[in-house]
């Protein structure tokens, strides 16, 4: 099988990640509660993985991390925690439903909501964050890599305009942690949400949010902390306030193990293989009749996705046939991205989405090019 699916989730870790795991399911006790070595082991685990994501992310501190089981339940907290009925806050075309739903149930009390609309290579207008700010805009929630065009935003430029409105900027890193360089301090980032068995090649069940100094959020989840167990507010502390009951100890110990790798040798590096392979199967395919590539490819740095449909046929037919004849796997449909696919024109049938990882070969693509130039030539 050749895996050209790792926007879903990256299918191959490192062996250190897989070590992790297995060790910690057979030594880790709850982490926080209790002081006995395993107990301890956990604890000790849990606090690496937010010290090795504070490097990663440049932040400030490590307690300014905390984790949850995925990016979508980090975008829920941070979106529901810091809005209020009658605030107003902007986002893109380019999001996927882990920030559109939320933001639409918020619209639904009370929340104004500005999209900004994407044209048909998926790009945004800057200007027209500066042009829908009101007196009550509170905040600016944007991904930074689109999962469906592999399009980026200018994420330090969009938080240079939150910060000189006094905006709180809220930065979904699905597609880009792990990927790109991000640098919370120096991108004016007050909230990042993550996740972790993408990009940054831990384990499934894994995530969190990085939090600036001076930000407050509401908890989504209250209960079990392990601390202050007398009181009848949950702590207002960081990372303890946006973490109720226990945590996935051994999946954060993968995670921990799966950033330490890519430390270890250099997501610049990585990156550029991964680009590598994009960009030889773009141009592989651009001038193949009868594909249709979607994105702004006059983009040099962009996620390692590219995204297609063949001639007339349903992007499902398409995935399934490369799959089932080739054994190449992929995604079809609509990727949670429904507005994007509005701008493109493909909200019908999908696209055939290819995401690209540094563990695949020169040799996976171009037979991936080959199967598609042998699909479109079919009547």
């Amino acid at each position: 099988m050749i895996y050209f699916d790792n926007a879903a989730t990256t299918l191959q870790k490192p062996e250190a990640v897989k070590d992790a795991v297995m060790q910690a399911m057979t030594t880790f006790g709850n982490p926080g509660r209790g002081v006995h070595e395993p107990a301890m082991a956990a604890s000790r685990a849990v606090y690496e993985a937010r010290c090795t994501l504070a490097q990663l992310f440049h932040a400030e501190n490590p307690a300014r991390i905390a984790f949850t089981a995925n990016a979508t339940q980090a975008l829920n907290t941070a979106i529901k925690g810091i809005l209020n009925p009658g605030d107003h806050v902007m986002t893109t075309a380019m999001e996927h439903n882990s920030v559109l739903r939320p933001l639409y149930e918020l619209e639904g009390h009370g929340v104004a909501l500005t999209i900004l609309p994407a044209d048909r290579q998926g790009r945004i207008d800057y200007g027209g964050f500066e042009a829908a700010i009101r007196d009550n805009t509170r905040a600016i929630v944007c991904t930074h890599g689109s999962n469906l065009t592999g399009n980026l935003l200018d994420i330090g430029r969009i938080g240079a305009i939150a910060q000189r409105y006094g905006l709180l900027f809220v930065v979904d890193a699905s597609q880009t942690a792990g990927v790109f360089p991000i640098d919370v301090q120096e991108m004016h980032i007050d909230i990042l949400c993550f996740t972790g068995h993408k990009g940054l090649l831990g384990p499934q069940g894994t995530g969190g949010l990085y939090v600036r100094e001076g930000v407050t959020v509401r908890p989504l989840l209250t209960g079990g902390s392990g601390v202050h167990s007398h009181n009848k507010v949950h702590p207002a502390q960081m990372p303890t306030a946006l973490e109720a009951g226990t945590l996935n100890a051994h999946g954060l110990a993968g995670l921990n193990a799966g950033v330490r790798w890519l430390l270890e040798r250099g997501i610049d590096t990585l990156r550029q293989k991964e680009l590598d392979f994009t960009w030889a199967f773009y141009e592989g395919v651009k001038h193949i009749p009868g594909i249709t590539v979607y994105g702004d490819f006059s983009q040099q740095e962009r996620c390692p996705i590219v995204s297609l449909n063949v001639r007339d046929y349903d992007s499902a037919q398409v995935s399934d046939a490369l799959f089932s004849t080739f054994g190449i796997a992929t995604r079809p449909g609509a990727h949670c991205a429904p507005l994007l696919h509005d701008a493109l024109g493909t909200g019908q049938r999908g696209a055939v989405r290819f995401s690209f990882s540094h563990y695949n070969t020169m040799e996976q693509i171009n037979t991936a090019i080959a199967a598609l130039r042998e699909i479109a030539q079919e009547e």
